[in-house]
C-alpha cells in the first residue's frame, strides 16, 4: 500500500493493504505504523489499483475539497473511521450538519457542544457578541469579562481548583454593577443574554481533553447558531493545542472539521490558524473539509501537507486549488480533477506526488446523502391510485 504523508521506508515497508488485515488498533499483525486505509489508485481504464493509505503516526494538516455531492464529507468520515482503528490518536469531528452520527458504529459517541466561558479569551468576546470592541458596550463587555476571568482564576488558585469559570449569569451581574452609562450596560447585558440562549456555554463543562479519549467524538453543531458554533470550534481547537503543550493529553488529537469555510474569518479563525502553522510541533492534526475552497484562507492550502480534491467547477475554488501547485507537480491540477463521485485527486507533499484515487466504501452509515422526494415518508405511505389529491395531481407518470 502507498501511504500518503509518510516518506518511503519510514516504517520498514509500504504499510498495510487489503491483503494484510489490520487489527483493532489499526496496525497490521506485523506491527507496522498506524495507517488509515483511504482507498485505491484509479487505473487509466477505471479499475481499482493498489491500495492507498494515509499516515496516522505523525501529525498532519490537510484539506478535503469538493463541490456538493462529490463525496467530501464521505471522505472525512473514511478518515475518522481509520483513525478510530488506530492506536495513540484521538479523532474529534466537528459536525455542523448532523451527518456523522453513523460513527457510533465504530465505537464513537455524539456529544452536545458545551464549553466554559473562559475558553474564549476576553479580547474575543466583543466580536463573539456582535459588538464593536471600540464602542461603549463592546469595551464594557471586554473589560467585565477580563476582570471576571481574573477573579475566577485567583479564586481557583486559592481553592486549588483547576480552570474555574464564571457563568454568563455572573458576567451579566457584573455588567449591571459596572460603572458605565446605562445604555452601554443595557446593550452589553442583552448581548450576553443572547449568548446564554445559545446553550453552549456552561461554567461546569468538562475540559476539552475529555473529548480526546481515543474513540471518535462527534460534536453535533446541527442547528447551533453560527456565532455559537464558531465559539465551540475555537475552544476545542485551542484547547487541544494547549493540552498537548502542557502535557495534559497523552494521545495525538486529530480535529476533523466539515464545512470548514464557515469557521474561518471569525471567532474561530485564530485557533485554526494556530493549528495550521504550529500544530505539528505539539502533535495536533487538523483536516478541513469544504465545498467552498475559495472561502478558506490561502494558509489552509499552503500549510497542508495533504490535499484531497474531489470535483470542483467554480473558478474561485479552482484558483485556491492552484495554490497547491508545487514545483514538483507537472501540469495543471484543475485539469486532473476527476469527475465521478467518490474519486479524488490527492496531493501528497511528503512524497511530492499527485495521484487519482477512488475512496473506499464506509464501514459505518453515512448521513450526508441528499434527501429524495421519492423516498419521503409521505410517498411511502401512499398507494398508487388511492384517489388522494397528490396521486391525482401526479397521475401522468412514475414518482
Amino acid at each position: 500500500m502507498h501511504v500518503l504523508g509518510r516518506e518511503a521506508g519510514s516504517d520498514g515497508g509500504a504499510g498495510p493493504d487489503e491483503s494484510s488485515p489490520a487489527g483493532a488498533d489499526g496496525e497490521t499483525a506485523g506491527g507496522r505504523l498506524p495507517t488509515i486505509r483511504l482507498g485505491s489508485f484509479l487505473a487509466r481504464d477505471g479499475s481499482a489499483g493498489a491500495g492507498v493509505g494515509v499516515d496516522a503516526d505523525t501529525p498532519h494538516a490537510g484539506v478535503v475539497f469538493g463541490k456538493r455531492g462529490t463525496g467530501k464529507s464521505y471522505t472525512l468520515g473514511v478518515l475518522a473511521e481509520g483513525l478510530a482503528a488506530s492506536r495513540g490518536v484521538a479523532p474529534i469531528v466537528v459536525d455542523p450538519m448532523g451527518v456523522f452520527g453513523g460513527l457510533r458504529a465504530a465505537g464513537g459517541r455524539v456529544v452536545e457542544p458545551r464549553i466554559r466561558p473562559t475558553a474564549i479569551p476576553p479580547e474575543a468576546w466583543p466580536d463573539l457578541l456582535g459588538l464593536d470592541p471600540a464602542s461603549g458596550p463592546g469595551s464594557l463587555a471586554w473589560r467585565v469579562v477580563a476582570d471576571a476571568f481574573d477573579a475566577a482564576t485567583d479564586a481557583g488558585d486559592d481553592r486549588e481548583e483547576a480552570d474555574p469559570s464564571p457563568s454568563l449569569a455572573t458576567l451579566r451581574d457584573r455588567v449591571d454593577d459596572a460603572d458605565a452609562p446605562a445604555a452601554d450596560r443595557r446593550a452589553a447585558t442583552n448581548h450576553l443574554r443572547l449568548a446564554e440562549s445559545w446553550g453552549v456555554f456552561d461554567a461546569t463543562a468538562p475540559p476539552v481533553t475529555r473529548l480526546a479519549g481515543g474513540d471518535p467524538t462527534v460534536i453535533d453543531l446541527a442547528g447551533v447558531p453560527e456565532a455559537a458554533a464558531a465559539a465551540v470550534v475555537r475552544a476545542v481547537a485551542r484547547g487541544l493545542y494547549d493540552a498537548r503543550i502542557d502535557g495534559d493529553l497523552d494521545r495525538l488529537p486529530w480535529l476533523l472539521i466539515d464545512e470548514a469555510h464557515a469557521f474561518f474569518g471569525g471567532v474561530a479563525d485564530p485557533a485554526l490558524r494556530t493549528l495550521l502553522t504550529r500544530g505539528r510541533a505539539p502533535g495536533v492534526s487538523l483536516v478541513c473539509a469544504t465545498q467552498r475552497p475559495g472561502a478558506v484562507p490561502s494558509v489552509a492550502v499552503s500549510q497542508s501537507d495533504l490535499i484531497v480534491a474531489h470535483r470542483l467547477t467554480a473558478e474561485r475554488d479552482l484558483d485556491r486549488l492552484a495554490e497547491a501547485e508545487a514545483t514538483y507537480l507537472a501540469g495543471d491540477l484543475a485539469s486532473r480533477l476527476p469527475t465521478d463521485t467518490g474519486e479524488a485527486l490527492v496531493v501528497d507533499d511528503a512524497t511530492e506526488t499527485a495521484h487519482t484515487v477512488r475512496v473506499r466504501e464506509r464501514r459505518t452509515p453515512h448521513g450526508g446523502g441528499s434527501p429524495r422526494a421519492s423516498r419521503t415518508a409521505a410517498v411511502a405511505g401512499e398507494s398508487p391510485g388511492d384517489g388522494s389529491p397528490e396521486c391525482a395531481a401526479d397521475s401522468g407518470g412514475p414518482r
